[in-house]
């Protein structure tokens, strides 16, 4: 499943995230495989997306997001 697809206050584990300037970013963020999500919020026309990541909220655009597997608990 794509972090994308997260419903809201879904929680889910990060599996991966693909392309490598992306991941890179996003692993810099704390974004990393094994770490818990959960969508929080999403923008009025659905782009971005708002996640809680650990302590903290990050913003990604969906198509950021479409790059990203999770598996949901």
């Amino acid at each position: 499943m794509k972090l994308s697809e997260l419903k809201f206050n879904q929680i889910a584990t990060v599996k991966a995230v693909h392309g490598e300037e992306l991941s890179l970013k996003l692993f810099e963020m704390g974004l990393l495989p094994g770490e818990e999500v959960e969508l929080e919020n999403i923008a009025p026309f659905g782009d971005p997306i708002a996640i809680r990541v650990g302590e903290y909220k990050m913003c990604l655009r969906l198509s950021d997001a479409n790059c990203i597997d999770i598996n949901v608990k």
